[in-house]
Formats: structure tokens, C-alpha cells, sequence
């Protein structure tokens, strides 16, 4: 049984480097934005099992900074957001070996959870000439404070 649990923290530190990236939205996660209407967005991303919750509140923050100045605007508003997150439990095979003195050892297998974060909001876009709402932010701002941390793919 200590030699799954070690074989299991092992491959959990050795895949720790397969987190979701800041890319199109794929089978592994990423990010998207999709218009409603001509200054709102749906924006959505997606993490695997080995995606931190805080990444992909940046990748859904960065997208929708990216998506306000593409479209020409200054500043967005969130209008509404909603927790994404699923979790599913596996578990790891049994296994039967032949003990020391001839007898039969059974090693159950675990359970383990697999939480992939994922987070979806509604923004608006706009230019900062109006009174900004209190869920309002700077998209030049937060691109420059973002940007540089988030994760993208190798070329």
C-alpha cells in the first residue's frame, strides 16, 4: 500500500507540469470568449486536474482585458460569474501478491478525487468615459498585470 501511495505522489509532482495553458479552449481546457450582444461576453475557461483555481481566475480575467481591447474598449464590467468546477473520484486497481511465507497479500487500491476548476462570467465592454460600476476594471490594466504570469503553450 506505501508503494502506490509513493508511485501516486510521485506521478502527481511529475504531472504537475501538464496544467491547463492559456490557450484556445481544447480537450485539455484553456480559455474562450463569445459574444452575446455587441458589448457583451460569455467568458469561460477550463482546467484539468492539475490547474490551480487561481490560474484559471487569471486566464478568465486576462480574456476578458484581451476581449475589451480587441473590440476597441478601454474597460469591462463583470455582470455576473459562476463557479465551473467539476470533481470526479477514481480509483487506483487492487493488487494480490504472494507473501513472504507462501501466503496471499491483498493491497486495496485508493480513492482519489480529480478537481478540474473552471470558472464562466458574463462581461460588458466599454470605454472608460462613463461612471464605472463597482465590478468595473481597466483592461489595459489588467492585461499588464496578468499577463506576464499566466502560462502559455511551447511554440
Amino acid at each position: 500500500m506505501f508503494k502506490n501511495i509513493v508511485a501516486a505522489v510521485l506521478a502527481a509532482i511529475l504531472l504537475a507540469g501538464c496544467s491547463t495553458t492559456y490557450s484556445d479552449m481544447g480537450a485539455m481546457g484553456g480559455v474562450m470568449a463569445a459574444p452575446v450582444t455587441n458589448d457583451v461576453y460569455r467568458i469561460s475557461a477550463r482546467g484539468n486536474g492539475y490547474t490551480d483555481t487561481t490560474t484559471i481566475q487569471d486566464y478568465v480575467m486576462l480574456k476578458a482585458a484581451e476581449t475589451a481591447l480587441a473590440a476597441g474598449k478601454t474597460h469591462f464590467e463583470i455582470i455576473s460569474g459562476r463557479d465551473a468546477t467539476s470533481s470526479t473520484t477514481q480509483q487506483t486497481a487492487g493488487t494480490l501478491n504472494r507473501g513472504l511465507f507462501g501466503g496471499i497479500v491483498y493491497n486495496p487500491g485508493f480513492n482519489y478525487d480529480i478537481v478540474k476548476p473552471g470558472e464562466d462570467m458574463m462581461i460588458r465592454v466599454f470605454n472608460g468615459g462613463r461612471v464605472a460600476a463597482p465590478n468595473s476594471y481597466n483592461a489595459q490594466e489588467v492585461f499588464n498585470n496578468i499577463n506576464p504570469r499566466v502560462k502559455r503553450p511551447k511554440s
